[in-house]
């Protein structure tokens, strides 16, 4: 199945994924900011939903470009088990953004891991976005490999950009 998921749709097809993964999630946005999701019947940063995510078992894996701002550390600061159990890498050439949902499905288009972008932003300040959603297997296995290689390095040591690595993975 390949969906086009045109605007708001990110945030109904996208994120009820993420709120129903059993094993593992994969995410890789270029930017990264305190959004917030709805959890149930509340309003709640994503990071509570990743927090809750982990505390059932799910093995979680962010890769983002740059580090976020004040408040997304501030809400991170609240859910200690982030700390512990959220692998996160750091590379400035990530320009992609990609949800791996137990290693099935992925989704793959324009929508950073931001309020404007995926979040709840209002119909007139939210982002035009486009993407897929699909379990295509060698759809599935591409996106997951090209994260994987960015995950493992494989890039780091022939990188022009190292100077604006501020944590280099290798």
């Amino acid at each position: 199945m390949l969906t086009y998921i045109p605007n708001t749709a990110h945030y109904t097809e996208v994120l009820s994924r993420v709120q129903s993964v059993k094993h593992t999630l994969w995410i890789g946005t270029a930017d990264i900011k305190d959004l917030y999701v709805e959890m149930g019947k509340e309003k709640k940063p994503f990071l509570a939903l990743l927090a809750a995510l982990i505390r059932r078992g799910v093995e979680i894996r962010l890769i983002h470009a740059k580090e976020p701002g004040p408040n997304f550390r501030e809400d991170f600061d609240k859910y200690p088990v982030l700390f512990s159990q959220l692998e996160r890498v750091l590379c400035p050439r990530v320009h992609f953004k990609m949800f791996v949902f137990d290693c099935k499905e992925v989704y793959v288009g324009s929508a950073n891991l931001t309020g404007a972008g995926i979040g709840m932003k209002a119909e007139t300040t939210r982002n035009f976005e486009a993407g897929i959603l699909t379990d295509d297997p060698q759809i599935v296995e591409q996106a997951m490999n090209q994260f994987d290689e960015v995950w493992m390095g494989k890039h780091c040591k022939s990188c022009k950009r190292k100077e604006f690595c501020a944590d280099p993975i290798v």
